[in-house]
């Protein structure tokens, strides 16, 4: 690791920017994070980031990564009340129509709310002495020569000068591309995938024992094309329990209490519904809803002009369907190869950028490939299908029926989901026979043929 000095400036201070600028803060001199919004100063949701009062995941592999960069992470998080938990025992995953097996994976997961982990990080990074984070501080454009980014313009009409900009600014970097295009860089290609999903959130307090078997978590998946619900209950810190319930394609639960439960008591499994009656709300108030209409993939990969001094990160690059709980940890992913990147070409020049654009398109892949994949088992979805989707998605849904009585088949789901292994670990010959054959005895196997 080389230092590059001179001014890192990141327009975003989500998950993506805070990580970003920890891994820029040892390669710049001085590292600014600009957020238009109002950050508190409490693990509080916030209005730049409507999704935040829902269940997220972090995933192991960005758990890890976050322990890297900011050492014993998780241990204060749990400390300050995030909930420890195995996702192969604690975890109730009901897919498929029909729980996967439980089995002791051996592998920390952390369960918390978005808030409470953005706080948490932004805390850390403010602490570096070459950080700064402004608030309410909006960017209107960039400035620079053609090619070239030299910084940005802010609202009141100055400007920040910079080695490099970073845009963390989320599914709203598509004004940046006008920005780019005032400099003589063209924006990337774009795929949508139109999922039309909506999820509703309710918040419960809890004493432990509500939820079935003694769990923890609890994600459940309908059985498409029919069934298009999803529902995840989190443990979280603050005794509490977050219920999101929703689907794709607008089978969207109800913002008011009744129409909220009699959602969850139309699922396929009561375990939702039994825990409602268990618990009682933290307010009395109606639910939060949250849509999201399409994920998105910019191919910044695939330009053959990469401006200079800039690259984009996060939900900038690519935005994910929700249900699937990626976001963070792919961001958190990018900002690790960007760092290499960097290291590798010692400035912010072009071929510094397609060079994380190329390692990012890495990052990428194994989400986005698993996630489209999967909104494709819906025929309401539309887009840009993937060469094989529907011969792959025939043969997942036999590894899904296995994972009801097959822990290597759970073991297996459970590390290609955590992005601690490809997808094409389950199509290794040998698991290929073994799913094959356990699909058989799954107890739904009868009801979806």
């Amino acid at each position: 690791m080389g230092v590059i000095g001179g001014h890192a400036v990141i327009i975003g201070g989500s998950i993506g920017g805070l990580v970003a600028a920890r891994t820029l803060s040892s390669r710049f001199t001085s590292v600014t994070v600009l957020d238009r919004d109002t950050l508190p100063d409490t693990a509080a949701d916030r209005k730049g980031v409507p999704q935040s009062p829902h269940a997220h995941a972090l995933l192991i592999s960005g758990r890890r990564t976050l322990d890297r960069l900011f050492p014993a992470l998780t241990d204060e998080l749990i400390a300050g009340g995030a909930v420890p938990f195995d996702p192969g025992h604690d975890l109730l995953f009901h897919q498929m129509g029909a729980l996967r097996t439980r089995f002791e994976s051996g592998q920390l997961g952390i369960s918390l709310t978005r808030a409470y982990l953005e706080h948490t990080i932004r805390r850390r990074v403010a602490a570096l002495p070459n950080v700064e984070i402004r608030d309410r501080t909006a960017v209107s454009g960039l400035f620079g020569v053609s090619g070239r980014v030299l910084g940005v313009e802010l609202d009141d009409g100055s400007r920040i000068g910079a080695e490099l900009v970073v845009d963390a600014t989320g599914r709203s970097a598509g004004r940046t591309d006008r920005w780019l295009e005032e400099l003589d860089c063209p924006a990337p290609k774009t795929t949508t995938v139109k999922i039309d999903v909506g999820y509703t959130t309710r918040v419960m307090h809890r004493q432990g024992g509500e939820l079935a078997d003694d769990a923890l978590l609890f994600l459940m998946s309908a059985v498409p094309p029919g069934d298009k619900r999803a529902a995840a209950v989190f443990a979280v810190e603050g005794d509490r329990w977050i219920v999101t319930l929703g689907g794709w394609h607008r089978s969207h639960a109800p913002v008011d209490p009744e129409g909220f439960t009699a959602f969850a008591d139309g699922l396929p499994t009561s375990i939702v519904s039994d825990l409602l009656a268990r618990t009682k709300p933290v307010d009395d108030q109606n639910a939060e809803r949250f849509t999201y209409p399409a994920a998105r993939r910019r191919w910044f990969e695939r330009l053959k002009k990469v401006p200079e001094g800039f690259v984009a990160l996060g939900d900038a690059i690519c935005s994910f369907n929700p249900l699937y709980g990626q976001g963070m940890t792919t961001a958190t992913l990018e900002a690790v190869e960007l760092a290499r990147s960097l290291d590798r070409h010692g400035a912010a020049t072009p071929a510094m950028a397609r060079r994380f654009y190329r390692a990012a398109a890495r990052v990428i892949d194994t989400p986005w490939q698993m996630s489209t994949s999967s909104d494709f088992m819906y025929p309401e979805t539309v887009g840009a299908k993937g060469v094989g989707t529907d011969l792959l998605n025939r043969y997942v849904r036999q590894v899904m029926l296995a994972s009801h009585v097959s822990v290597p088949a759970h073991r297996v789901m459970l590390d290609v989901q955590h992005l601690l292994a490809k997808p094409a670990a389950v199509l290794r010959p040998d698991r290929v026979v073994r799913s094959l054959i356990a699909a058989r005895r799954s107890p739904a196997a009868g009801a979806l043929d």
